[in-house]
């Protein structure tokens, strides 16, 4: 199926490359304020345009030129939102590194980039980004140039510079994203300027923001998720506060100060927002607030529902990776249940196809993998092995999540190829066990895996996060609530582990399910409460 996505287009939409973007917003909002952040430093749009040019030009007297590769691993921050765009003027291929990447990511991505520069922020939160770099540039061949970039940015003389990239070029590979494997090197990801606009045009498009709005970026701007929301934000003129750390207390003061309407990021930004609103029950944390959005990481329904019941504003979620900015997007067009129970409709210019474990196409509410075809998909990866395996014979790209399109047109995920639980034979729905069991009082957040079981083949393990103020559920309890919701009893986890946090990531909070089922599989299995359901 075609997505079509919804929202209003402009000229401005039109725009050939991310650097046009900019120029158009800036002609058309000069005045309009585009970014502030958490100390009240604010840019506008076209203040912006000429702070990127002066920078863009700072870096072409450091040798910085079209397809010049650049690595950076800053925070988000107005300053960082400004070198990417003066690398963009300038056409490099430049390659955003997160925040949590250590020495092992970050050598290698600088190895097979080449990069020539590494922008840093020095120390920050507690590490020192520019020892690490040091320490790895000693070990490289041929080290980068590094740089400290805080609020200080190369500058010159924007007479200077050449014409922007050619409007033929945007099909170009001029960003590089890695995803660090846990077992094998890091995938590098590569995306042009055509692949990212598409992606952040799907967002803007579904989520129907006007200029009016303010929106917020807590998640790190060198996430895949970082151009996707700029490109809304360029496309919109919408004001965006930034923050460089998601600190759930301190963000939702700066958000209520600047009068943020949407916030959001993952599913773990939705619990952390209704955390702080059940602190004070009595009025809204943030009264401007209309919609929270993002992606990222499943959502349970019952999530939905707890922001709506509690803050009085609705959640529309969707769902990309790093290789797709976006495949689906909800909207808030979209009824209630839509919006709980799917991850949207395939944003504008996405092909989707279901295929089913024989290769045929998936009957409509069936489940299958999900593929992906269309100008948002990136452009493969820096290792043309992952890329050759990673494409089917028609050019869909092989996500490896499992779902189904229902009916309406939306997308429903049922969980991971790899986290399908085959228990003597019957495939189960990690996501299905997870989204009942999160509807329990006592549940706070869990998680389902497999585990590696001599009689079943793999054992269902439920892992859970005790509620605030609540006890720790019992085996007894978590079994007689999976049966009242009508589960099969071949599903019913047979273990339960209750532990004070899940392990996770520090991009967007997503629960990291094979340290799950590295540590218990180490564990040796006692059956619990008396008995385990029978299956």
């Amino acid at each position: 199926m075609s997505g079509e996505g919804g929202g209003g287009r402009s000229a401005i939409y039109e725009a050939g490359s991310l650097w046009e973007l900019v120029e158009r917003r800036a002609a058309t909002s000069p005045a309009k304020r585009m970014l502030v952040d958490q100390d009240d430093r604010q840019i506008t749009f076209g203040q912006f345009r000429h702070r990127c040019l002066v920078v863009a030009a700072g870096l072409r007297a450091m040798g910085i030129e079209a397809g010049s590769p650049v690595s950076w691993q800053l925070p988000s921050r107005i300053e960082t939102v400004v070198l990417s765009m003066a690398l963009a003027r300038l056409g490099a291929v430049q390659n955003p590194v997160l925040h949590i990447y250590r020495e092992r990511e970050v050598a290698f991505a600088l190895g097979q980039t080449g990069a020539g520069h590494f922008f840093v922020p020095g120390s920050w939160r507690g590490f020192d980004y520019l020892a690490m770099a040091r320490s790895i540039a000693s070990g490289l061949d041929h080290p980068p140039q590094l740089h400290v970039a805080v609020e200080e940015l190369p500058e010159g003389d924007p007479s200077t510079l050449p014409p922007p990239p050619a409007a033929d070029t945007v099909d170009d590979v001029r960003w590089i994203y890695y995803t660090s494997g846990t077992t094998s090197e890091p995938k590098g990801v590569r995306h042009s300027d055509g692949t990212l606009l598409t992606g952040g045009r799907g967002l803007a498009m579904a989520l129907g923001m006007s200029e009016d709005d303010v929106g917020s970026i807590a998640f790190p701007f060198s996430h895949i998720a970082g151009p996707d929301y700029l490109v809304m934000v360029l496309a919109h003129g919408l004001s965006t506060v930034i923050v460089d750390a998601f600190v759930p207390q301190a963000a939702v003061e700066v958000f209520r100060r600047h009068g943020a309407t949407m916030v959001g990021g993952s599913t773990a930004f939705y619990q952390a927002f209704l955390n702080e609103q059940r602190k004070a029950p009595a009025e809204p944390i943030i009264p401007s607030l209309r919609i929270m959005s993002g992606g990222g990481a499943p959502m349970p329904p019952e999530v939905f529902f707890e922001v709506e019941r509690e803050m009085g504003i609705k959640v529309a979620h969707g769902y990309g990776m790093t290789e797709i900015p976006m495949i689906t997007m909800g909207s808030p067009n979209d009824t209630d249940e839509q919006l709980a129970n799917t991850v949207g409709r395939p944003v504008h210019g996405a092909e989707l196809e279901v295929v089913t474990p024989d290769g045929s196409l998936a009957a409509v509410g069936e489940d299958g993998e999900i593929r992906v075809r269309g100008p948002m998909v990136c452009k493969g990866y820096t290792d043309p092995t992952l890329t050759a395996e990673s494409f089917d014979e028609h050019g869909y790209f092989r996500t490896g999540d499992v779902g189904h399109v229902r009916s309406d047109g939306h997308v429903v995920l049922t969980g991971r190829l790899k986290d399908i639980i085959i228990r003597k034979g019957e495939n189960i729905s990690a996501k299905e066990v997870e989204d009942l069991l999160y509807a329990h009082a006592k549940v706070g957040d869990v998680a389902v895996v497999g585990l590696p079981d001599p009689e079943r083949g793999e054992r269902v393990c439920a892992v859970v996060e005790t509620a605030p103020g609540a006890e720790a559920i019992s085996f007894q309890e978590m079994v007689e609530h999976l049966r009242s919701a009508g589960l099969m009893t071949q599903k019913i986890p047979e273990q339960l582990e209750v532990v004070e946090a899940l392990p996770r990531n520090q991009t967007l909070n997503k629960v990291l399910k094979y340290k799950l089922r590295q540590d218990l599989g180490e564990k040796p299995f006692v059956a619990q409460g008396g008995s385990v359901p029978p299956g």
